[in-house]
């Protein structure tokens, strides 16, 4: 029993090694496409970007982004991205395989594929839950630093925020530590959507493979890029809320665009339409390259470590 506790254990730190290095390298790629995407997505729901200089699409995003805020602005807030997302997909790694142990145990993929399936589903769903509870507050800063479009060049005094601490410290003396987790609850039945997707149909794809161990790199990355598109249109909607609930934070409370997650999909519906669940989402498909690259680069380094 000592000795299966210690393998597990080696197990689990494999695994959030292999994530977290692999994310940060595929996250660093597309930094320019998840800055492009997040200012596409908040902007009417931001303070700092007024309605006359908004941007009106991504080729517009991209265009203006270096002629106003200089080439290297398109990686604003990427430090505190791979931040963020070291410990958030380390942890969802770590906890998929917690999980598939627990959903997966005894079940034949061959003999019972949608049991297998479905285990596959709530073990990718459970993860990305569980590893949320962590790392939100993490999450929250780095959407309302990368979002600042209007505060590029602008004195560090003038400024809302001067970085990933800045903007915990500020929010938490503001709002509390509810501040701190706005939009928490959609952000979970998102997560787990698109988790559940992202993991489970990954992993159920590669398990129809002949030898899904041996699996050509090109194979893994058609499969991870389909499964990351699909898997972010899906649960895209539920991400620009989350996203517009955590740009509240800071504001009083006459001052509130939403009263809640419920008015928040109500009122996007009404004055925006429909189509405005999908800001960015395009970005979105690109940026899905870097986390298809995520899941093949876990492979890879897993293999190594």
């Amino acid at each position: 029993m000592a000795h299966s506790g210690s393998s597990d254990s080696k197990s689990f730190v494999k695994d959030f090694f292999a994530g977290g290095i692999s994310a940060a390298v595929a996250k660093t790629a597309v930094a320019p496409i998840e800055r492009v995407k997040l200012l596409l997505q908040v902007q009417a729901a931001s303070k700092q970007i007024n309605p006359e200089t908004a941007y009106k699409g991504m080729v517009d995003c991209f265009v203006r982004i270096p002629k106003e805020q200089g080439f290297r602005s398109y990686w604003r807030g990427n430090l505190a991205n791979v931040i963020r997302y070291f410990p958030t997909q380390a942890l969802n790694f770590a906890f998929k395989d917690v999980y598939k142990k627990m959903f997966l145990e005894g079940i034949d993929k061959k003999k019972h594929f949608w049991k297998h399936f479905a285990g596959n589903l709530a073990s990718g769903g459970a993860a990305g839950a569980t590893s949320l509870c962590f790392v939100y507050p993490l999450d929250y800063a780095r959407t309302r630093v990368s979002s600042l479009g209007a505060d590029v060049g602008k004195s560090a005094t003038e400024r809302q925020y001067n970085g990933l601490v800045d903007c915990l410290a500020k929010t938490f003396k503001s709002d509390g530590p509810i501040g701190l987790y706005r939009g928490f609850l959609v952000s979970v039945q998102g997560i787990i959507i698109y988790r559940a997707a992202y993991f489970g149909f990954f992993d159920t794809a590669k398990g129809l493979l002949p030898d899904p161990k041996n699996t050509p790199f090109i194979i893994s990355f058609l499969i991870a890029e389909t499964v990351t598109t699909c898997s972010g249109i899906i649960s895209y909607p539920f991400d620009t809320v989350r996203r517009r609930m955590m740009m509240q934070s800071g504001r009083a409370k006459d001052d509130m665009m939403y009263k809640n997650t419920l008015d928040c999909w109500r009122k996007i519906a009404a004055q925006e339409g429909t189509s405005a669940f999908f800001k960015g989402a395009f970005s979105n498909v690109l940026r899905g390259t870097g986390a298809a690259l995520v899941l093949v680069f876990y492979d890879e380094v897993k293999a190594l470590l």
